[in-house]
């Protein structure tokens, strides 16, 4: 019974998650996914949280196999179409600050205040109303349309050796993660009878 009761805490809490504030958008990085195709054998994923009561943006990375140093790496927004072309830099110019500069592979975590300036490309918040909220509301609209991606350029690729385009995770990732929960705790009660 005490399984069956955190069970339902955990979809509970999970479902409840998705309608937060922080939203989470994901992507795989690749040199087939870059505007043309690098050709890289390198790979990565990015994901960015960001909260809309915090105006905060969670950026995490992961990357490996480079064909040369990397040099920068931030997220353009906004693409005319979803998933495809590309577009000015939205955040940090030239870099993250402390993203992993001068190696061909890395991870990265940091949180920056999107009310601040210094979180944003000046050319992209001037484009965008003037200030830092109009800014944030046109990035979160390219985020939430599949039109903002995450760049790491290198010493060998300057317009960029691996991206990805941003996007919400699937909605079955939570039906699949419950699911495997409901199995587990019934594998589980079958096993005791």
């Amino acid at each position: 019974m005490k399984l069956g009761a955190a069970l339902l805490a955990c979809l509970l809490a999970a479902a409840g998650s998705a309608s937060a504030h922080p939203v989470v958008y994901e992507t795989i990085l690749s040199g087939a996914a870059e505007s043309p195709p690098s050709g890289s054998a390198g790979t990565g994923t990015a994901t960015i949280t960001v909260d809309a009561d915090l105006f905060t943006m969670r950026v995490e990375a992961s990357f490996s196999g480079l064909g040369s140093n990397t040099t920068m790496a931030h997220v353009h927004c906004c693409t005319t179409t979803p998933g495809v072309s590309i577009a000015g830099v939205a955040t940090q110019v030239p870099s993250f600050s402390g993203f992993p500069l001068g190696v061909t592979s890395g991870t990265y975590d940091m949180t920056f205040d999107m009310t601040q300036a210094a979180s944003w490309n000046a050319a992209f918040i001037t484009a965008n109303g003037g200030t830092t909220g109009t800014a944030f509301s046109a990035l979160l609209a390219g985020l939430d349309t599949g039109r903002a991606y995450f760049n790491i350029h290198t010493v060998n690729f300057g317009g960029g050796e691996i991206r990805g385009f941003l996007a919400l995770p699937e909605p079955g990732t939570l039906a699949l993660l419950g699911g495997g929960l409901v199995a587990l705790a019934l594998a589980r009660r079958t096993r005791r009878s």
